[in-house]
């Protein structure tokens, strides 16, 4: 075995991961199973033992019919796939990312403005970009230039202010747009307890692999969508746990903090770590 087959190996594996990744807790990954049934009833019904030659006829004429399919189901992955493909270069894979000075920052005046807002109910919803830029959700609202400071948040968030009703857009730190439209979420599955505040939010995290931190107008709980899936009934001490875990490099981020996967797996957890919501 050379250097190459290794590498050719490593290549296809990374692939094959970061698609079961985009599937996964999805409704794609319904569909995938599905999929995999019907490659290995084909793969039984040619076997030698089986030989079931009518079931192999139509299973491998469904097969060759259905890449077409494939791709329209798909679709949403195959686009996040891509854009999250594209957004990476090659200094990345290589070299240690560093987040902005003004990230920290962005994070602890968030917590700020989120924890004064969770008491007085008033909802937000804010979106912070990361790999894969959201230029085209910008253009839905209003461009703006300006660091991220709690007092602003709680002024935009206002419910007599203009642009409450939209999400705050935050890259690298700063605020670029405020007053943005999100994409809904597609996912039916969703609990009917939530407001289209968090169906957006779920939405912007299944379009894109955006950190979106959400106020519920109505209970004033504070939440947390990435990747398609939400963290409800945070704490503020746990709504900076979160942010700090995906918005900073892992050299930079303080204390014992857990990575955001571990405590999306947690299936419970008291009123201050929050719970986890995707697709049920």
């Amino acid at each position: 075995m050379s250097i190459f087959d290794i590498v050719d190996v490593t290549i296809i594996a990374v692939v094959i991961y970061r698609l079961l990744m985009l599937v996964r807790r999805s409704r794609a990954a319904q569909v995938a199973k599905a999929i995999l049934l019907l490659l290995a009833a084909l793969v039984l019904s040619s076997s030698s033992v089986l030989n079931l030659r009518v079931i192999h006829f139509f299973l491998s004429h469904m097969v060759e019919m259905g890449m077409l399919a494939l791709i329209v189901v798909f679709q949403p992955e195959i686009r996040r796939f891509l854009e999250q493909l594209g957004s990476t270069t090659l200094g990345d894979m290589f070299s240690r990312e560093e987040a902005p000075p003004e990230v920290e920052e962005a994070i602890s005046q968030t917590v700020q403005a989120y924890a004064s807002l969770s008491r007085d109910k008033v909802g937000a919803l804010m979106v912070f970009e990361r790999k894969v830029p959201l230029d085209d959700i910008i253009k839905t609202g209003t461009a703006l230039d300006s660091t991220v400071a709690a007092e602003l948040l709680k002024n935009l968030f206002w419910n007599k202010a203009p642009l409450h009703d939209g999400a705050v857009i935050v890259r690298n730190g700063h605020i670029v747009g405020a007053g943005c439209v999100l994409p809904l979420s597609g996912n039916i599955n969703l609990s009917r307890d939530l407001g289209m505040r968090h169906r957006a939010g779920i939405g912007m995290s299944e379009n894109s692999d955006a950190v979106v931190a959400i106020v519920s107008e109505e209970t004033g709980s504070i939440s947390v969508a990435v990747n398609g899936m939400l963290k409800r009934h945070l704490a503020p001490e746990t709504l900076e746990r979160l942010l700090r875990n995906e918005l900073l490099p892992k050299e930079e981020t303080t204390g014992s903090s857990n990575k955001l996967s571990a405590l999306f797996k947690s299936k419970k957890g008291d009123k201050n770590d929050g719970e986890e919501v995707h697709g049920k």
